[in-house]
């Protein structure tokens, strides 16, 4: 009997070159709900609510409190940079990939609940804030990469660009949902105690004691918990390969093989460079915006909210238009757009204060019963926020599509250990520049200059990918 060729459906399944099937539909589904399970807490804690929050409410000013946010991101970065490429070799020998899933989401669920209780005027609560975002940054990173690696087992290659495009717009849908609830129902103005629903805080939550903004932490966890359960129960998990102490030998040593052999994959290699930098840079960027906007324009959680929303919106499409086009055009050819434009919506956006716009053109100020965004400023910062949400998907979907095309044959799954590995292991290094050239500057807008060189030393790495 003839074998089974790779990708032959049987019974509505394609078996994959390794003898194995591809998942499900309920499992490729459940998948791309924990893109959208992780995303708010990068929507409601690390942009748009409680790190405006702690810049507005909490830090003594705005330039200390971004300082202070940006030592924590980095903090938070340098240890996903030092344990990711070992964790990752070690979950690549022995198979599994829930347990690491299961163990970060509950360490980012935890620490996000702490966040409630960081009050406003506590400056003596600043170190619990800190460490708990530290904390939950780093279990939301940790389980998005160990769900990252379980792609090239649930479709063939073909797909992956569809895939990954689709969890990102799905990621992006979730922050958006996640954060018109927060503003809705739950994040009120202090000086009307009224939601930008014109409600009510839910739950009889306190405006003045901003406890709807510190509620963004708790839900977070929970909508994490609901929405990733789909994955846990329906996503199939490669089969356990070594127990875990035999683990730990064989990933040591696989990742020293690996690492000992990049540089013989020249074309690879300036990928992965490539993807080290530019994720740098938008990792920054998303931290940075809302707090930029919170000392620039004096923006409150309902202007940033409202900011977000046309972001993740934005996002959303991008994200699923950029899947299309990955498979159309190509990743590489998607990257590149998306980096010119990151590019030129960073240079915008270095060109915007309270008072001016392109750096020297004078404008009038946001002002007091001016409405929301009335000044011209705050407008052309929104135009370029958008630009950076229509770009920032498609970046990120189409860089993990990229990685088949450029990853040797029969080494995919050990290439996304170090896809995840470049995208963390400077990831401290936007952050605590922006945190560093902010507090020598006393500028929060020259704290925003190393993000341009990141995103152009990205794409002069990626002119010399062949993919």
């Amino acid at each position: 009997m003839a074998p089974i060729a790779p990708e032959t459906p049987i019974g509505g399944r394609l078996r994959r070159p390794d003898g194995g099937f591809y998942a499900p539909k309920r499992g490729v589904t459940g998948w791309i709900l924990f893109d959208p399970a992780v995303q708010p807490f990068f929507t409601l804690i690390t942009t748009f609510v409680f790190a405006p929050y702690f810049v507005a409410a909490v830090a003594p000013d705005a330039v200390t409190g971004q300082a202070l946010w940006g030592y924590a991101t980095g903090a938070a970065g340098l240890v996903i940079a030092l344990s990711s490429p070992f964790l990752g070799a070690v979950a690549d020998a022995s198979g599994r990939r829930k347990p690491w899933i299961a163990s970060f989401g509950l360490m980012m669920v935890l620490a996000c609940a702490a966040l409630w209780f960081v009050a406003p005027g506590r400056t003596d609560l600043i170190p619990l804030a800190l460490v708990a975002f530290a904390v939950a940054t780093i279990g939301a990173e940790f389980a998005t990469v160990f769900n990252n690696s379980m792609m090239p087992d649930l479709v063939p290659p073909e797909r992956l660009g569809r895939l990954s495009g689709t969890g990102w717009a799905a990621g992006y849908a979730g922050g958006l949902v996640s954060l018109a609830l927060m503003l809705g129902l739950f994040a009120a103005d202090p000086g009307t105690g009224k939601t930008l629903a014109g409600l009510d805080p839910a739950f009889g939550l306190d405006a003045a004691a901003r406890e709807g903004d510190r509620a963004s932490g708790p839900f977070s966890a929970l909508w994490f918990l609901l929405l990733a359960l789909p994955m846990f129960l329906f996503t199939p998990d490669a089969p356990k390969r070594l127990p875990f102490r035999a683990a730990l030998v064989a990933g040591a040593k696989q990742l020293k093989a690996t690492l000992a052999a990049l540089p013989g994959q020249r074309n690879a290699a300036f990928f992965l460079a490539a993807n080290m930098i530019y994720t740098d840079g938008l990792i920054a960027l998303f931290a940075f915006g809302g707090i930029y906007a919170v000392g620039a324009f004096g923006w409150g959680t309902i202007e940033i909210g409202l900011f977000g929303i046309l972001l993740t919106l934005t996002g959303t499409i991008g994200a699923f238009v950029g899947g299309r086009l990955d498979d159309r055009l190509g990743p590489k050819a998607v990257v590149t757009g998306a980096l010119v434009l990151l590019i030129t919506a960073a240079l915008g956006i270095l060109s915007i204060d309270g008072e001016h716009v392109l750096f020297v053109v004078e404008v009038g100020g946001p002002a007091p019963g001016d409405g929301l965004f009335a000044s011209t400023s705050e407008r052309l910062y929104i135009l370029f926020g958008i630009v950076i949400g229509i770009a920032a998907g498609p970046l990120q979907a189409a860089s993990r599509s990229l990685l088949v095309r450029v990853a040797p044959a029969g080494q995919t799954a050990e290439f996304f250990g170090l896809f995840a590995l470049t995208g963390k292991i400077t990831s401290f290094m936007g952050p605590l520049l922006v945190g560093l050239v902010t507090d020598l500057t006393g500028s929060q807008r020259l704290g925003l200059v190393p993000l341009v060189a990141f995103f152009a030393i990205g794409l002069t790495l990626l002119r010399r990918v062949r993919a």
